[in-house]
């Protein structure tokens, strides 16, 4: 069944959305993202800025993606993102820990703050005084609000990408 919401084709899209998307791999979610033109732009700015312009260390980064994929059920997202974690050493038996229901247990210490700093936001909100106070004392002020702001971009993401129904490319190009 195609998705209610389709992907735009190149003709229908405005040059400058046309262009940016041209210099982008070639995923359906950028292409979803460029129905709506005011935003697209912003949105990439802003996920460049958290996957390229970070402190906070990738593999770290990626844990905390893979984590809200899975609590948020977003398969699209866990996909791609299982790929990146692997390039930037997340393990195959750590994925398998990450996706997990219930809290995860079974990573190191740090895995699993990065995990439940990720089940708190993404179920609850609203993280803990104790997890944000954890967070704080490891990364400090910087990466902790980047670990928030990309844990946060995350969730709305995985939200787009299901309620739009953004299916997996045939083959990924990453």
């Amino acid at each position: 069944m195609p998705p209610m919401i389709p992907l735009p084709d190149d003709a229908d899209l405005e040059p400058e959305v046309r262009e940016l998307l041209a210099k982008l791999p070639a995923l359906n979610v950028f292409r979803m993202m460029a129905n709506a033109p005011a935003s697209f732009r912003p949105l990439i700015e802003f996920a460049f800025s958290l996957l390229m312009k970070s402190e906070l260390d990738a593999r770290k980064r990626e844990i905390a993606i893979l984590r809200v994929a899975h609590v948020t059920r977003a398969s699209y997202e866990w996909f791609q993102h299982v790929i990146v974690a692997k390039r930037v050493g997340v393990t195959d038996r750590e994925i398998e820990k990450i996706a997990v229901d219930g809290p995860v247990t079974e990573l190191d210490e740090e895995g699993n703050l990065l995990c439940r700093v990720a089940d708190e936001i993404s179920v609850q909100v609203r993280l803990t005084d104790d997890a944000l106070q954890q967070v704080l004392d490891r990364y400090g002020t910087r990466q902790a609000t980047e670990l928030i702001l990309c844990i946060s971009y995350f969730n709305m993401l995985s939200r787009f990408l299901e309620s739009t129904r953004v299916a997996l490319e045939e083959e990924s190009p990453l």
